[in-house]
């Protein structure tokens, strides 16, 4: 199967949207959210590869989904969790004092800086991994590159601006 593949698998959301999505409400505990999962679950049948053959194409559409749903979850994990963190760091501190305010002010140009860096590629992969929370494989997808490809950008761009940062640090000393 070709891109006919793809169109089947599309076919198959839209002849049985409420059957597939009352399945995934089923599993995943809210109406919105399984609505959310298929409408992305759609989009992201508009690809151009080859896919094999599928001979249940309602459970493959089903799985998709199912792992999209588990994507978006970790990645809001993530969102929270950054969030839960700022709220804590602007708690714990209400009044910062000068020089604390000066030296973060300092590393957040210095980490202006070593973004900018940055292949425009690299800081893109940078950015959709850990800003925006993307997973991987989809940043591969994106970007029309293998998931090890991803990995090995993501450390590289990390390493970069932990250098600058450690530089930057070891000159205020």
């Amino acid at each position: 199967m070709s891109e006919t593949g793809w169109i089947l698998l599309r076919n198959v959301i839209i002849g049985r949207y409420e059957q597939i999505r009352t399945r995934l409400t089923r599993t995943l505990g809210s109406r919105e959210f399984a609505s959310e999962v298929l409408h992305e679950t759609y989009l992201r049948l508009h690809r151009s590869d080859a896919i094999g053959v599928i001979h249940h194409p309602e459970s493959y559409v089903f799985q998709i989904a199912r792992n999209i749903a588990a994507d978006m979850r970790r990645s809001e994990r993530r969102r929270v969790s950054q969030a839960g963190s700022l709220a804590t760091i602007l708690q714990s501190d209400d009044a910062p004092d000068l020089s604390k305010e000066m030296e973060a002010r300092s590393q957040v140009n210095v980490l202006k800086q070593a973004l900018s860096d940055l292949s425009p590629r690299r800081r893109a992969i940078l950015i959709a991994a850990r800003i925006d929370g993307l997973s991987h494989d989809t940043i591969a997808q994106r970007f029309g590159i293998s998931r090890t490809m991803v990995q090995k950008e993501l450390r590289r761009a990390l390493e970069h601006c932990v250098e600058r940062i450690g530089k930057n640090s070891d000159n205020d000393r």
